[in-house]
């Protein structure tokens, strides 16, 4: 991971140096630092709606202070009361940190720079975090090289170490989006690291489920993810299984 750490180091250089950043003798509590964003109080779902909805489909419930997607099997993501929920309100450079755990079994996946396209899924316009059980479901033998187990980027690049914990305990995750560079954080380690918009993502693309060949449509989307303005949405992936997600956080970095 040796690649992960100097590009850390590099860009952690550049924000401290940029105009108007607060330097590390001066820098403001999280309580008081207007770039941090909480995106769920525990409590509501004030600011979340279903994907192409107007409200939180029922299947999404709060439950000891996490948001909770209440599984039924695939085709319940589906239902009118099923799918995938977005946070409204497009973000670009920023850091999203938040804990989930699954129930035995359980995939979901954490979407971000995602695009709201109308009768079509939001899983061909946005890079997906994957959230697996990885002990105790069939995807964490499928793809290549472990690519579709947790924290991984779905279907492309496999996280390495592989550190996530068992069903029913809590995972911390951590989503760098920085200028085109990209990094997934699991456990409180580095696992992922790609770079939007470059020959590398190409080549990611064109050697996955979501190629120009045997997806032209999320090809189109994917190939300049985040549209025009590289920004889009956060989401979280209603996969018809029981996951849970709390401490939901963004700090603005542009």
């Amino acid at each position: 991971m040796k690649k992960i750490f100097f590009t850390l180091v590099a860009m952690s250089a550049i924000l401290v140096a940029c105009e108007g950043k607060p330097s590390a003798a001066t820098k403001t509590t999280e309580a008081e630092d207007s770039t941090v964003l909480v995106l769920f109080d525990g409590e509501t779902f004030n600011g979340w709606r279903g994907y192409n909805k107007d409200h939180v489909p029922g299947k999404w419930t709060i439950e000891d202070g996490a948001i909770k997607i209440n599984g039924g099997g695939a085709g319940e993501a589906q239902s009118a009361e099923g799918g995938d929920i977005i946070f409204d309100r497009k973000f670009k450079n920023f850091e999203l940190e938040l804990e989930w755990k699954v129930a035995k079994g359980s995939n979901s996946g954490i979407f971000y720079l995602a695009q709201e396209i109308e009768g079509k899924p939001i899983y061909i316009s946005a890079p997906e975090y994957q959230i697996l059980d990885n002990e105790n479901h069939p995807d964490a033998k499928l793809g290549v090289n472990g690519n579709r187990q947790s924290a991984s980027l779905y279907d492309m690049v496999a996280a390495v170490p592989q550190n996530s914990k068992p069903f029913g305990e809590w995972n911390t995750t951590k989503i760098l989006v920085y200028k085109g560079t990209v990094v997934h954080y699991q456990n409180g380690e580095p696992v992922v690291e790609y770079h939007l918009w470059t020959p590398q993502w190409k080549e990611l693309l064109d050697k996955s489920k979501f190629s120009a060949e045997k997806w032209p449509d999320a090809y189109e989307l994917l190939i300049n993810c985040g549209g025009e303005n590289h920004e889009g949405y956060i989401g979280l992936q209603d996969h018809g299984d029981d996951v849970w997600f709390r401490n939901i956080k963004v700090k603005i970095l542009d």
